[in-house]
């Protein structure tokens, strides 16, 4: 039996990785959304949360599980503690991943949303790469007005994330979502592309 053709997407802050993902599920394909299942180990699996403790402190946990906010304070200002925080996240996120994969092996396209694919190497892990990206003052607008978030803070987040260009020059397919046009709609280009050649 063929493996599935894993395909990965990411892009910048506020480029569409999520509309687009949405879309996806709605069609009925299969997408794995790594940051939301980095959040729920980092919640739920006590190997990370004694190994965030050691590194931010006791108080980095709460009621409601990690203090999210005063981890995103400390590790976008600082480079050294970012990687360490994904030293600790990312291995067990590419073994949930893994297994994900396994266990979605009989469709033919598979799909992982993540931010940080090139960062956490995650794009040793697909077969193809979509980048969604935007103008930046389109890509901030947007961030500001879904997280309420202040200029100087999308500012410092996009500053910790690698450039779209270095994003760009490793794609396989780039999607541009700061016109009007159907993010599906270029979706289904891509995906007739892909279907022509596997």
């Amino acid at each position: 039996m063929n493996k599935p053709l894993v395909i990965g997407i990411t892009g910048g802050i506020g480029g569409g990785k999520s509309t687009l993902a949405a879309r996806l599920r709605d069609e009925g394909f299969e997408v794995y959304d790594s940051d939301m299942e980095a959040r729920r180990l980092q919640n739920e699996h006590p190997l990370i949360r004694k190994q965030l403790r050691d590194l931010f402190g006791e108080d980095i946990y709460n009621d409601q599980g990690l203090n999210r906010a005063a981890l995103a304070e400390m590790v976008f200002t600082n480079k050294d503690l970012l990687l360490k925080l994904n030293k600790v996240v990312h291995p067990f996120v590419e073994a949930h991943f893994k297994n994900w994969v396994e266990k979605n092996s009989a469709n033919k396209f598979l799909f992982v949303e993540s931010a940080i694919l090139f960062e956490s190497g995650f794009n040793q892990y697909v077969d193809k790469v979509i980048v969604i990206t935007a103008a930046e003052e389109i890509r901030i607008m947007r961030v500001i007005k879904r997280d309420g978030s202040t200029l100087e803070q999308v500012r410092a987040r996009m500053s910790s994330q690698i450039s779209e260009d270095f994003k760009t020059s490793k794609a396989d397919f780039i999607i541009h979502s700061d016109d009007n046009l159907p993010l599906l709609d270029k979706m289904r280009r891509i995906l007739h592309e892909l279907n022509e050649q596997y």
